[in-house]
C-alpha cells in the first residue's frame, strides 16, 4: 500500500517538480527568445507591488505631491541590479540562493537564516491577508472575520494552479499585473496630473532626506524610508534564483548560459519597470486624484471611501465617474488581484527556503495552509478585539498591524543581499559570470545604503508600537540592531571561509613579537 508523508527529504534541484520544464528556442530572433524567457520576472515583480506598498506610496503622494517619486525610482534601480545578480546565480550555479548559502554556512546558522526568511515571508503574508480580506469585504460586504477565514481557501486556488503547468501560472500572474496597471493608469489619467511636475519629481533631491515638514504623520525622510522598506523585498531574491531555473538549458554550455542570463535579466528589468510604473501611479493617485491633504484615513477602507466621496476628488471628470461607484470598485478589484498574485509567489518562496536551508519538502498546498494559518491568527485577533470599537478604530488597528508586520522585512534584508553579493562576486563559484568591478561596487553601495536605511528606521518604528515607554522601545530596537549586526558578521565570516582560529593565532604571534 502506498504511503504518503507530509515532509520529505529534499537536497536536489531547486523546485525539482518544475526545474527545466519550460523549453526555450535556439537560434531564433530576439523577440521570440525574449518571449520564451518572459515570466519569472513577472512573479518577482509581484513582490514590488503587493498590498504592503500601497499605503506608503499613496500617503507619500498625499503629503508631498511628487517629491518621493525619485525614491521609488532609486529603490527600483537598486532592486533591478540585485535581482539580476539573483537570477544570474541561479542560472550559472544551478543553485537557488538558499541552497548556495546553506553550502557556505554550518547547519546551526542555516537554521537561524531559515527562520529569519520564514518570518519575512509570514510578514508579507499578513499584508496579503489584510488586503484580500478588505477587498472581499468592500466588494461583497462579507464580514471581516469571515473574509479573513475565506483567504485560507486560496490553498484550493494553488491546488488548481499546480495542475495547469508553470508557464500558465506565469501568464496568469502577468494578466493580473496588467489588470492592476490598467486600473491605476485609468484613475490617474482621469485626474489629469501635472506631468511636468512628475518629471521634476523623478530627479533625486536632498529634500527627500529632510526630517521636516511633518505632514500626515510623516516627514520626507520617513516617507522615503517607508517606500524603500516596502519596495525591496528580501524573499524575492530567493524566489528569482529558483524560478529562473524553470527554463531548460544545458548548464555545461557557456553559450546557452550566456543567452539565459541575457534574456532573464531583460525579462526582470522589463517587469520591474512595470512595477516601478505601478508604484509611481499609486503615489500620483495620492497627489492628483484627491484634493491635497483631505485623506485622513490612509487605510484601504479610507482610500476606498475617499474614491466614493466626491468632495475629496480633484476634478469634475473624477467626480462624475465616482458617482457610478467605478473608481472605488476598481480599486478593490486591484487590491484583490494584488493579494492573489502575492499568494502564488509567497508559496513558491516558502518552498525554496525550506528546501534550501533545512532540506525539507512539503506539498504546495500544505506549505501554503501552514503559512496562511500563522498569518491569519494576528489578523483575526485584531478584528475580534476591535469588533465593539468604532469603524475608524478597526481600520486604524488593521492598518497598523500591516505596517508593523513589515518591520520583519528590515531584519531579513541584510541576510539576503550580503550573501548574494559575496556569492556573485566569487570567481571560483561564478567563473566568467562573476560580477564586474563596476557592478560589484554598485551592488555593495546599494546594499549598504539599504541596510543602513532599514536599521536606521527601527528605533523610531519601535516607538510607534506603544508596547512600552519610548526610551525602553529604543533600547529594545538598538539591542535587535546589535543582534542583526552580530549575525550578519557571523554569516559573512562563514561565507567567506575565514578561519577564525588561524586569525587568532596570527594575532597572538604578532602581539608576542611586539
Amino acid at each position: 500500500m502506498k504511503q504518503y508523508h507530509l515532509f520529505k527529504y529534499a537536497n536536489g534541484k531547486s523546485l525539482a517538480e518544475i526545474n527545466g520544464s519550460v523549453e526555450v528556442p535556439k537560434n531564433k530572433g530576439f523577440l521570440r527568445t525574449l518571449l520564451a524567457y518572459t515570466g519569472p520576472g513577472a512573479l518577482v515583480a509581484v513582490g514590488y507591488m503587493d498590498p504592503g506598498n500601497w499605503a506608503t506610496s499613496i500617503n507619500g503622494g498625499q503629503s508631498f505631491q511628487f517629491l518621493l517619486i525619485s525614491t521609488i525610482l532609486l529603490s527600483s534601480l537598486m532592486a533591478m541590479l540585485l535581482q539580476n545578480m539573483s537570477a544570474k546565480l541561479g542560472i550559472v550555479t544551478q543553485l537557488d540562493l538558499a541552497q548556495a548559502i546553506r553550502l557556505h554556512t554550518d547547519k546551526f546558522l542555516s537554521v537561524i537564516l531559515w527562520l529569519i526568511a520564514e518570518l519575512a515571508i509570514m510578514a508579507t503574508d499578513v499584508a496579503e491577508v489584510i488586503g484580500a480580506a478588505i477587498a472581499l469585504n468592500l466588494l461583497f460586504k462579507i464580514p471581516l472575520i469571515v473574509a479573513t477565514l475565506i483567504t485560507i481557501l486560496d490553498v484550493l486556488f494553488l491546488l488548481f494552479l499546480s495542475k495547469i503547468g508553470f508557464r500558465k501560472i506565469e501568464i496568469l500572474v502577468s494578466c493580473l499585473i496588467f489588470v492592476i496597471l490598467f486600473i491605476f493608469a485609468y484613475e490617474v489619467i482621469l485626474s489629469r496630473p501635472n506631468w511636468i511636475n512628475i518629471g521634476v519629481g523623478l530627479l533625486p533631491s536632498s529634500k527627500i532626506l529632510e526630517k521636516t515638514p511633518i505632514i500626515g504623520g510623516i516627514s520626507p525622510l520617513s516617507g522615503s524610508l517607508g517606500i524603500i522598506g516596502a519596495t525591496v523585498m528580501p524573499h524575492n531574491f530567493y524566489l528569482h534564483s529558483g524560478i529562473c531555473q524553470v527554463r531548460k538549458i544545458d548548464s555545461r554550455n557557456s553559450k546557452e548560459i550566456r543567452q539565459a542570463v541575457k534574456y532573464t535579466e531583460a525579462d526582470s528589468n522589463i517587469q520591474l519597470t512595470v512595477a516601478f510604473i505601478i508604484n509611481s501611479l499609486l503615489l500620483i493617485m495620492g497627489a492628483a486624484v484627491f484634493k491635497s491633504g483631505v485623506v485622513q484615513d490612509n487605510s484601504f477602507f479610507g482610500l476606498y471611501a475617499a474614491l466614493n466621496n466626491t468632495a475629496m476628488l480633484s476634478n469634475p471628470i473624477l467626480i462624475n465617474v465616482a458617482k457610478t461607484g467605478a473608481l472605488s470598485t476598481l480599486f478593490a478589484i486591484a487590491l484583490l488581484a494584488s493579494g492573489q498574485n502575492s499568494t502564488i509567489t509567497g508559496t513558491l518562496t516558502g518552498q525554496l527556503v525550506m528546501e534550501g536551508f533545512i532540506h525539507l519538502n512539503m506539498p504546495m498546498w500544505a506549505r501554503r495552509l501552514i503559512t496562511r494559518l500563522f498569518s491569519v491568527i494576528p489578523v483575526i485577533i485584531c478584528v475580534s478585539l476591535t469588533a465593539k470599537d468604532s469603524i475608524a478604530r478597526q481600520h486604524f488597528v488593521l492598518n497598523m498591524l500591516m505596517e508593523n508586520s513589515q518591520v520583519f522585512l528590515a531584519f531579513a534584508v541584510p541576510f539576503t543581499i550580503i550573501p548574494l553579493l559575496i556569492l556573485t562576486d566569487s570567481k571560483k563559484l561564478m567563473g566568467e559570470f562573476a560580477n564586474s568591478y563596476v557592478v560589484s561596487v554598485l551592488g555593495w553601495s546599494s546594499s549598504l545604503i539599504l541596510i543602513f536605511l532599514n536599521l536606521y528606521n527601527l528605533p523610531e518604528t519601535f516607538e510607534t508600537f506603544n508596547f512600552c515607554n519610548p526610551d525602553l522601545a529604543k533600547v529594545v530596537a538598538y539591542l535587535i540592531i546589535a543582534i542583526i549586526l552580530f549575525l550578519l558578521v557571523w554569516t559573512c565570516v562563514e561565507m567567506l571561509g575565514v578561519d577564525i582560529s588561524k586569525l587568532r593565532r596570527k594575532f597572538v604571534l604578532s602581539n608576542r613579537r611586539i
